[in-house]
């Protein structure tokens, strides 16, 4: 085996159980593997920040602090070298190409057991990507969907977090403050965020995520100035 097992991984998912899954099935493989484990997307940026030297990422698309691709799309953007491989208990066709459209380097869905998982991981930790064989990978790809996750992914690391935000409602001020930033400079990502999704108000902006997101991106009843 050519994995070098002094590797280092963080495993990224709210639910405890399965998290010890992933940790059993990344054990067996790499038994000298550094494991991290966060339960939501806001420890696993604090632990990135801390330090990015990760061999490895397992990413639930749920999870506390994302919703849909949105912490995908920022590690993807934030984090380039740093393979992420989508651990998700949604595991349709347009959600697995979605998923290594945005950079994924696989795709493992939480219905495998954990032989499945050890051997995902072995062949990603390979180099290569890993997705369900009894999935069918040559439908016929939705052209708006392409083209509005072709704007999604020029967004930048911050871009990221903000529209996010939006998603979640926050005002102005509101994700100034969660950022540490200054509310000019909040307006100025939402007027770039504006410019680069083609879309006239961040009401529509946070449709657009939605809808890139099949629905998990939460659009929020009110988009306020």
């Amino acid at each position: 085996m050519s994995v070098i097992s002094t590797t280092r991984l963080i495993i990224a998912d709210d639910h405890p159980l399965f998290r010890g899954a992933l940790r059993q099935a990344v054990a067996s493989v790499l038994p000298l593997a550094v494991i991290d484990e966060t339960g939501t997307f806001e420890d696993l940026t604090a632990l990135l920040e801390q330090d990015s030297e990760v061999d490895l990422i397992l990413l639930d698309l749920s999870m506390p602090g994302i919703s849909g691709f949105s912490g995908l799309i920022y590690l993807r953007a934030q984090y380039p070298a740093t393979p992420v491989v989508i651990v998700s208990a949604s595991d349709d066709v347009g959600t697995i190409r979605q998923s290594l459209d945005f950079g994924a380097s696989g795709f493992i869905p939480k219905r495998f057991g954990v032989d499945t998982l050890r051997d995902a991981i072995l062949k990603v930790m390979e180099g290569d990507i890993w997705v369900p064989p009894d999935v069918d990978m040559a439908a016929a790809a939705d052209p708006e969907m392409t083209k509005l996750r072709d704007r999604l992914v020029t967004l930048t690391p911050q871009q990221v977090r903000v529209l996010m935000m939006l998603s979640q409602g926050l005002l102005n001020k509101q994700i100034a403050y969660e950022l540490t930033v200054s509310e000019a400079t909040i307006k100025a990502h939402v007027s770039a965020i504006l410019q680069k999704l083609g879309v006239e108000s961040r009401t529509q902006a946070v449709i657009a995520a939605a809808k890139i997101a099949g629905g998990q991106w939460r659009q929020s009843e009110q988009a306020p100035q």
